[in-house]
Protein backbone atom coordinates (compact mmCIF):
# COMPACT_ATOMS: atom_id res chain seq x y z
CA UNK A 1 0.00 0.00 0.00
CA UNK A 2 1.17 3.40 -0.48
CA UNK A 3 1.18 5.25 2.59
CA UNK A 4 2.48 8.77 0.81
CA UNK A 5 3.60 10.60 -1.91
CA UNK A 6 6.78 11.67 -2.04
CA UNK A 7 7.76 15.47 -1.11
CA UNK A 8 8.33 17.65 -4.12
CA UNK A 9 11.84 18.69 -2.85
CA UNK A 10 13.24 21.39 -5.23
CA UNK A 11 11.13 20.55 -8.02
CA UNK A 12 11.09 23.02 -10.40
CA UNK A 13 13.65 24.87 -9.04
CA UNK A 14 17.85 24.61 -9.60
CA UNK A 15 19.43 22.38 -7.01
CA UNK A 16 21.86 24.66 -5.74
CA UNK A 17 24.41 21.66 -5.30
CA UNK A 18 24.12 20.83 -8.94
CA UNK A 19 24.95 24.08 -9.90
CA UNK A 20 27.87 24.18 -7.33
CA UNK A 21 29.10 21.31 -8.39
CA UNK A 22 28.75 21.87 -12.32
CA UNK A 23 30.59 25.39 -12.07
CA UNK A 24 33.48 24.22 -9.86
CA UNK A 25 33.56 20.84 -11.99
CA UNK A 26 34.10 22.41 -15.24
CA UNK A 27 36.36 25.36 -13.52
CA UNK A 28 38.87 23.11 -12.25
CA UNK A 29 41.35 20.91 -14.11
CA UNK A 30 41.24 18.22 -14.90
CA UNK A 31 37.51 19.04 -15.39
CA UNK A 32 35.17 16.58 -13.65
CA UNK A 33 31.53 16.61 -12.78
CA UNK A 34 29.69 14.08 -10.18
CA UNK A 35 28.06 11.36 -11.68
CA UNK A 36 25.27 11.78 -9.61
CA UNK A 37 23.75 14.40 -11.75
CA UNK A 38 23.04 11.98 -14.29
CA UNK A 39 19.69 11.55 -13.43
CA UNK A 40 16.88 13.62 -13.97
CA UNK A 41 13.78 12.30 -15.86
CA UNK A 42 15.46 11.56 -18.55
CA UNK A 43 18.77 10.61 -17.25
CA UNK A 44 16.78 8.07 -15.46
CA UNK A 45 14.84 6.73 -18.76
CA UNK A 46 18.03 6.45 -20.34
CA UNK A 47 19.97 4.53 -17.47
CA UNK A 48 16.93 2.15 -17.32
CA UNK A 49 17.57 1.65 -21.21
CA UNK A 50 20.74 0.99 -20.66
CA UNK A 51 20.06 -1.80 -18.10
CA UNK A 52 18.31 -4.06 -20.90
CA UNK A 53 21.36 -3.98 -23.66
CA UNK A 54 23.11 -7.13 -24.14
CA UNK A 55 26.28 -5.56 -23.44
CA UNK A 56 25.17 -4.18 -19.82
CA UNK A 57 25.82 -7.83 -18.05
CA UNK A 58 25.38 -6.23 -14.10
CA UNK A 59 21.63 -6.42 -14.72
CA UNK A 60 20.53 -9.66 -15.50
CA UNK A 61 23.56 -11.19 -13.64
CA UNK A 62 22.43 -9.52 -9.88
CA UNK A 63 18.72 -10.12 -11.11
CA UNK A 64 19.56 -14.06 -11.47
CA UNK A 65 21.49 -13.76 -8.20
CA UNK A 66 18.99 -12.39 -6.35
CA UNK A 67 16.32 -15.07 -7.28
CA UNK A 68 19.32 -17.93 -6.76
CA UNK A 69 19.71 -16.56 -3.35
CA UNK A 70 16.53 -15.85 -2.72
CA UNK A 71 16.25 -18.64 0.11
CA UNK A 72 19.19 -18.03 1.71
CA UNK A 73 18.62 -14.45 2.14
CA UNK A 74 15.36 -15.24 3.51
CA UNK A 75 17.06 -17.44 5.96
CA UNK A 76 19.50 -14.87 6.89
CA UNK A 77 17.51 -11.43 6.76
CA UNK A 78 14.02 -12.90 8.44
CA UNK A 79 10.43 -11.03 7.71
CA UNK A 80 9.40 -7.98 8.92
CA UNK A 81 12.37 -5.65 8.14
CA UNK A 82 11.68 -2.46 6.79
CA UNK A 83 13.52 -2.94 3.33
CA UNK A 84 15.17 1.03 2.39
CA UNK A 85 16.21 1.31 -1.03
CA UNK A 86 19.36 3.81 -1.78
CA UNK A 87 18.92 5.00 -5.30
CA UNK A 88 15.92 3.06 -6.03
CA UNK A 89 14.89 4.21 -9.83
CA UNK A 90 12.49 2.04 -11.23
CA UNK A 91 13.24 -0.55 -8.45
CA UNK A 92 13.89 -3.42 -11.29
CA UNK A 93 14.88 -5.39 -9.12
CA UNK A 94 13.47 -4.87 -5.92
CA UNK A 95 10.22 -7.54 -6.17
CA UNK A 96 12.98 -10.53 -6.28
CA UNK A 97 13.95 -8.75 -2.80
CA UNK A 98 10.49 -8.14 -1.36
CA UNK A 99 9.22 -11.66 -2.87
CA UNK A 100 11.73 -13.54 -1.04
CA UNK A 101 12.19 -11.99 2.41
CA UNK A 102 8.42 -10.78 3.30
CA UNK A 103 8.88 -8.09 4.51
CA UNK A 104 6.48 -5.19 6.49
CA UNK A 105 8.13 -1.93 4.77
CA UNK A 106 9.67 -1.05 1.96
CA UNK A 107 11.07 3.30 1.47
CA UNK A 108 12.71 3.72 -1.86
CA UNK A 109 15.27 6.59 -2.00
CA UNK A 110 15.90 8.80 -4.70
CA UNK A 111 17.13 11.90 -6.35
CA UNK A 112 14.52 11.74 -9.07
CA UNK A 113 11.10 12.82 -7.72
CA UNK A 114 8.71 12.12 -10.99
CA UNK A 115 10.65 8.41 -11.45
CA UNK A 116 10.67 7.66 -7.71
CA UNK A 117 6.57 8.46 -7.91
CA UNK A 118 5.97 6.22 -10.63
CA UNK A 119 7.98 3.23 -9.74
CA UNK A 120 6.45 3.28 -6.15
CA UNK A 121 3.08 3.61 -7.39
CA UNK A 122 3.71 0.42 -9.63
CA UNK A 123 5.42 -1.47 -6.70
CA UNK A 124 2.49 -0.41 -4.27
CA UNK A 125 -0.08 -1.95 -6.20
CA UNK A 126 1.92 -5.57 -6.88
CA UNK A 127 2.46 -5.27 -2.79
CA UNK A 128 -0.58 -4.12 -1.52
CA UNK A 129 0.24 -5.62 1.67
CA UNK A 130 3.65 -3.75 1.92
CA UNK A 131 3.30 -0.42 3.15
CA UNK A 132 5.20 1.82 0.71
CA UNK A 133 6.97 5.36 1.83
CA UNK A 134 8.73 6.92 -1.47
CA UNK A 135 11.28 9.28 -0.09
CA UNK A 136 12.42 12.29 -2.28
CA UNK A 137 16.02 12.38 -0.82
CA UNK A 138 20.17 12.68 -1.91
CA UNK A 139 21.11 9.25 -0.60
CA UNK A 140 24.68 10.62 -0.26
CA UNK A 141 23.53 12.44 2.96
CA UNK A 142 22.22 10.83 6.17
CA UNK A 143 18.50 10.58 5.40
CA UNK A 144 15.78 10.55 7.94
CA UNK A 145 13.60 7.50 7.54
CA UNK A 146 9.44 7.88 7.54
CA UNK A 147 8.33 7.84 11.43
CA UNK A 148 5.63 4.84 10.81
CA UNK A 149 9.15 2.50 10.15
CA UNK A 150 11.11 4.26 12.93
CA UNK A 151 10.78 0.76 14.88
CA UNK A 152 11.15 -1.83 12.71
CA UNK A 153 14.51 -3.66 12.28
CA UNK A 154 16.21 -1.99 8.57
CA UNK A 155 17.53 -3.87 5.64
CA UNK A 156 19.09 -1.67 3.66
CA UNK A 157 19.24 -2.36 -0.54
CA UNK A 158 22.31 -0.99 -2.45
CA UNK A 159 21.96 -3.31 -5.80
CA UNK A 160 23.03 -2.30 -9.24
CA UNK A 161 26.93 -1.92 -8.10
CA UNK A 162 26.33 1.81 -7.72
CA UNK A 163 28.88 1.94 -4.93
CA UNK A 164 31.26 1.61 -7.53
CA UNK A 165 30.51 5.26 -8.54
CA UNK A 166 32.53 6.73 -6.02
CA UNK A 167 36.03 6.90 -4.61
CA UNK A 168 36.99 4.41 -2.23
CA UNK A 169 37.02 7.01 0.40
CA UNK A 170 33.56 8.48 -0.67
CA UNK A 171 32.64 4.62 -0.85
CA UNK A 172 33.47 4.34 2.90
CA UNK A 173 31.71 7.51 3.81
CA UNK A 174 28.74 6.35 1.83
CA UNK A 175 28.75 3.40 4.16
CA UNK A 176 29.21 4.48 7.10
CA UNK A 177 26.00 7.20 6.68
CA UNK A 178 24.31 4.12 5.52
CA UNK A 179 24.37 2.86 8.79
CA UNK A 180 23.98 6.28 10.79
CA UNK A 181 20.10 6.23 8.71
CA UNK A 182 19.39 2.49 9.16
CA UNK A 183 20.30 2.57 12.93
CA UNK A 184 21.28 0.08 15.66
CA UNK A 185 20.30 -4.37 14.18
CA UNK A 186 20.59 -3.22 10.46
CA UNK A 187 21.83 -4.83 7.80
CA UNK A 188 23.18 -3.76 4.38
CA UNK A 189 22.76 -5.81 1.10
CA UNK A 190 24.46 -4.62 -1.52
CA UNK A 191 25.73 -5.21 -5.14
CA UNK A 192 29.42 -5.00 -5.98
CA UNK A 193 30.68 -5.60 -9.85
CA UNK A 194 34.14 -7.84 -9.72
CA UNK A 195 37.02 -7.10 -11.51
CA UNK A 196 37.32 -8.88 -14.91
CA UNK A 197 38.54 -8.58 -18.69
CA UNK A 198 38.53 -4.86 -20.07
CA UNK A 199 36.90 -6.96 -23.54
CA UNK A 200 33.75 -7.06 -20.98
CA UNK A 201 33.68 -4.28 -19.15
CA UNK A 202 34.45 -1.65 -22.02
CA UNK A 203 31.90 -2.61 -24.33
CA UNK A 204 29.52 -1.96 -21.29
CA UNK A 205 29.86 1.14 -20.82
CA UNK A 206 30.14 1.75 -24.40
CA UNK A 207 27.18 0.05 -26.04
CA UNK A 208 26.95 -0.39 -30.04
CA UNK A 209 23.61 1.57 -30.05
CA UNK A 210 24.89 4.35 -28.48
CA UNK A 211 22.54 4.78 -25.11
CA UNK A 212 25.03 4.65 -23.06
CA UNK A 213 26.85 8.12 -25.08
CA UNK A 214 23.04 9.70 -24.96
CA UNK A 215 22.60 9.10 -21.18
CA UNK A 216 26.36 10.85 -21.13
CA UNK A 217 25.95 13.34 -23.51
CA UNK A 218 22.25 14.13 -21.64
CA UNK A 219 24.48 15.90 -18.63
CA UNK A 220 25.29 18.65 -20.76
CA UNK A 221 21.45 18.58 -22.33
CA UNK A 222 20.40 19.09 -18.45
CA UNK A 223 23.15 21.90 -17.57
CA UNK A 224 22.15 23.95 -20.73
CA UNK A 225 18.21 23.56 -19.40
CA UNK A 226 18.25 24.38 -15.60
CA UNK A 227 21.70 26.55 -15.79
CA UNK A 228 20.91 28.69 -18.93
CA UNK A 229 23.95 27.36 -20.26
CA UNK A 230 24.75 27.56 -24.41
CA UNK A 231 27.29 23.98 -24.25
CA UNK A 232 27.38 23.01 -27.62
CA UNK A 233 26.32 19.55 -27.28
CA UNK A 234 27.35 18.06 -30.95
CA UNK A 235 30.86 19.32 -29.97
CA UNK A 236 31.47 16.39 -27.46
CA UNK A 237 31.25 12.55 -27.72
CA UNK A 238 31.24 10.10 -25.61
CA UNK A 239 34.62 7.67 -24.32
CA UNK A 240 34.49 4.76 -22.14
CA UNK A 241 38.12 3.64 -20.61
CA UNK A 242 39.88 0.50 -18.68
CA UNK A 243 41.69 2.40 -15.76
CA UNK A 244 44.11 -0.82 -15.16
CA UNK A 245 45.42 1.10 -12.07
CA UNK A 246 42.77 2.02 -10.12
CA UNK A 247 40.35 -0.92 -11.11
CA UNK A 248 37.65 1.22 -13.00
CA UNK A 249 36.06 2.41 -15.96
CA UNK A 250 35.93 6.63 -16.26
CA UNK A 251 33.21 7.70 -18.76
CA UNK A 252 34.36 10.82 -20.38
CA UNK A 253 32.87 13.94 -22.54
CA UNK A 254 35.45 14.53 -25.29
CA UNK A 255 35.46 18.13 -26.92
CA UNK A 256 35.97 17.46 -31.35
CA UNK A 257 36.81 21.27 -31.50
CA UNK A 258 37.84 24.12 -29.39
CA UNK A 259 34.84 25.25 -28.31
CA UNK A 260 33.79 28.45 -25.57
CA UNK A 261 30.45 28.77 -23.55
CA UNK A 262 28.44 29.42 -20.54
CA UNK A 263 26.55 28.32 -17.89
CA UNK A 264 24.96 30.48 -15.24
CA UNK A 265 26.85 33.07 -16.68
CA UNK A 266 30.40 32.18 -16.22
CA UNK A 267 32.50 31.60 -19.33
CA UNK A 268 34.38 28.45 -19.80
CA UNK A 269 36.55 27.27 -22.45
CA UNK A 270 37.75 23.69 -23.61
CA UNK A 271 40.40 22.78 -26.28
CA UNK A 272 40.01 20.03 -28.72
CA UNK A 273 40.78 16.45 -27.19
CA UNK A 274 40.22 17.81 -23.63
CA UNK A 275 37.52 16.05 -21.35
CA UNK A 276 34.93 16.65 -18.87
CA UNK A 277 35.29 13.50 -16.07
CA UNK A 278 31.77 12.32 -16.11
CA UNK A 279 32.11 9.01 -14.28
CA UNK A 280 33.74 5.97 -12.25
CA UNK A 281 32.46 2.45 -11.94
CA UNK A 282 35.32 0.81 -9.21
CA UNK A 283 35.35 -2.94 -9.57
CA UNK A 284 35.84 -5.28 -6.18
CA UNK A 285 37.43 -8.53 -6.14
CA UNK A 286 36.45 -10.46 -3.06
CA UNK A 287 38.97 -9.38 -0.63
CA UNK A 288 38.65 -5.64 -1.06
CA UNK A 289 35.18 -5.69 -1.46
CA UNK A 290 34.91 -7.46 2.31
CA UNK A 291 37.80 -4.69 3.15
CA UNK A 292 35.36 -2.04 2.47
CA UNK A 293 32.69 -3.05 4.00
CA UNK A 294 34.38 -3.20 7.06
CA UNK A 295 35.68 -0.54 6.68
CA UNK A 296 32.57 1.43 6.16
CA UNK A 297 30.34 0.03 9.64
CA UNK A 298 29.36 -3.77 8.09
CA UNK A 299 30.31 -6.83 9.05
CA UNK A 300 30.12 -9.22 5.92
CA UNK A 301 27.69 -12.24 7.24
CA UNK A 302 26.80 -13.46 3.80
CA UNK A 303 27.97 -13.74 0.19
CA UNK A 304 26.79 -15.17 -3.42
CA UNK A 305 28.53 -14.89 -6.42
CA UNK A 306 27.44 -15.72 -9.98
CA UNK A 307 28.96 -18.48 -11.38
CA UNK A 308 31.47 -16.63 -13.27
CA UNK A 309 32.18 -14.51 -10.69
CA UNK A 310 31.02 -11.55 -12.46
CA UNK A 311 28.95 -9.62 -10.15
CA UNK A 312 28.14 -10.26 -5.95
CA UNK A 313 25.84 -9.63 -3.56
CA UNK A 314 27.04 -9.06 0.28
CA UNK A 315 25.10 -9.18 3.28
CA UNK A 316 26.08 -7.06 5.77
CA UNK A 317 25.15 -6.01 9.84
CA UNK A 318 26.12 -3.11 11.44
CA UNK A 319 28.89 -3.00 13.61
CA UNK A 320 27.92 -1.84 16.77
CA UNK A 321 28.98 1.96 17.82
CA UNK A 322 32.05 2.68 20.18
CA UNK A 323 30.67 3.35 23.97
CA UNK A 324 30.82 7.08 23.97
CA UNK A 325 33.93 8.78 25.84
Amino acid sequence: MLKQEAEDGQHGLVDPEFRRDVVEGLGRTPRAIQARWFYDRRGSELFEAITDLPEYYPTRTEAALLKSAGPDLADAIGPGRAVVEFGSGSSAKTPLLLSAISPSAYVPIDISGDFLRASARDLAARFPAIDVYPLEANFMSPVTLPRDVGSLPKLGFFPGSTIGNLTRYAAVDLLRSMRGSLGEAAQLLIGIDRVKSADILVPAYDDAQGVTAAFNLNLLERINRELDGDIPVDGFVHEARWNEDASRIEMHLIATRDMAFSVDGRNFQIRKGEGIHTENSHKYGPRDARMLMDAGGWTVIGEWSAPDDAFALLLGEAQPRPPAP
